[in-house]
């Protein structure tokens, strides 16, 4: 018996979390799905790739409303992401999550996953001390921008599943995160976060959660929940690089306003950030469980297997 597949309209298809919900349903040919890729580029190599495993290629601009409302008409379901890091805007962080929530309304889209992060001035308010305030109203502009827009999809009464993720495994690869040789010639990471836990998800592992709650369908409408593979410390961290550096790789705890100080793009936000994560430990870790990721996404792998797999893509810095 022949079925009709439904449609799964995936923002940012070729960035990192959309493009591994694309690969995840691509993965499942005989699964209720088909992918709508979405992306201001509809010729580019990696919509292309896209095109090769069987996704429909569609253009939208998250500063285009109307293209949005286009790119989401007749499909079941919608991936919802914004991407801070490519203008450093906050305001258009917002401005364009509620695009894509009054364009979701506007289609009747069934079930949107809208990829968030929490709001850390419900933790830190703007008066208190303990964290600078940046740009005059956030603690941590990127992810404060994603938890105020959070509001826009519930009072447009939006079928929406509010979806946290964690640090990208892949920052250690892609954003000079991972260990460095320090004044000595030892190879050390350093991170703001004390001896706390952070939890962390590789990005594919991103897209395969995201594909079981759009399986489990209505049930997961109106929750909460956040995904993470491990939650390590600095130090066990450190302790699975030196497992693949081939030599002991030391962690090192620097301070969150030493870390803001750093001099590159956003270390400012980004100090903050690791901050709040250090500092409210106990309720960011519990939001991301890892026994319900892992039921959402039954191969869901360690940092410790992520590692493994990606040994050959880290260049250690040599000795000088």
């Amino acid at each position: 018996m022949s079925f009709t597949k439904r449609v799964i309209a995936v923002v940012g298809a070729t960035g990192a979390q959309g493009g591994g919900l694309v690969r995840a349903i691509a993965a499942h040919p005989n699964g209720a799905f088909r992918a709508r890729a979405i992306t201001r580029n509809v010729d580019s190599s990696a919509a292309k790739e896209l095109r090769a495993l069987g996704a429909e290629i569609t253009f939208a601009d998250l500063d285009d409303e109307a293209s949005l409302r286009r790119a989401f008409e007749g499909a079941y379901g919608a991936y919802c992401v914004t991407f801070f890091w490519s203008h450093f805007s906050p305001e258009r962080e917002t401005a364009q999550a509620r695009a894509m929530a009054r364009a979701a309304r506007a289609a009747r889209v069934e079930h949107v996953i809208w990829s968030t992060i929490e709001d850390s001035r419900k933790w830190v308010p703007l008066s208190d001390d303990r964290m600078p305030t940046l740009r005059g109203k956030y603690k941590v502009p990127h992810s404060d921008a994603k938890g105020e827009a959070d509001a826009t999809f519930t009072a447009l009464g939006v079928p929406t599943t509010f979806f946290h993720t964690s640090f990208y495994w892949e920052n250690f690869l892609h954003l000079g995160m991972g260990p460095q040789r320090d004044g000595q010639g030892r190879l050390t990471l350093t991170l703001p976060i004390g001896t706390a836990k952070m939890p962390g998800i590789a990005t594919e592992d991103i897209g395969r959660c995201a594909y079981g709650i759009f399986e489990r369908g209505p049930e997961m409408i109106g929750q909460r929940l956040g995904v993470a593979s491990d939650h390590l410390t600095g130090s066990e961290l450190a302790a699975a690089f030196s497992a693949i550096a081939g030599e002991e790789v030391r962690y090192h705890a620097i301070d969150p306003e030493a870390y803001r100080r750093l001099d590159f793009p956003g270390a400012d936000d980004l100090g903050n950030m690791f901050q709040f994560k250090r500092d409210f430990m106990a309720d960011y870790c519990g939001l991301r469980d890892i026994a319900r990721t892992r039921a959402l996404n039954p191969n869901l792998r360690s940092f410790a297997a992520w590692l493994a797999e990606n040994q050959s893509r880290f260049a250690f810095p040599p000795r000088v």
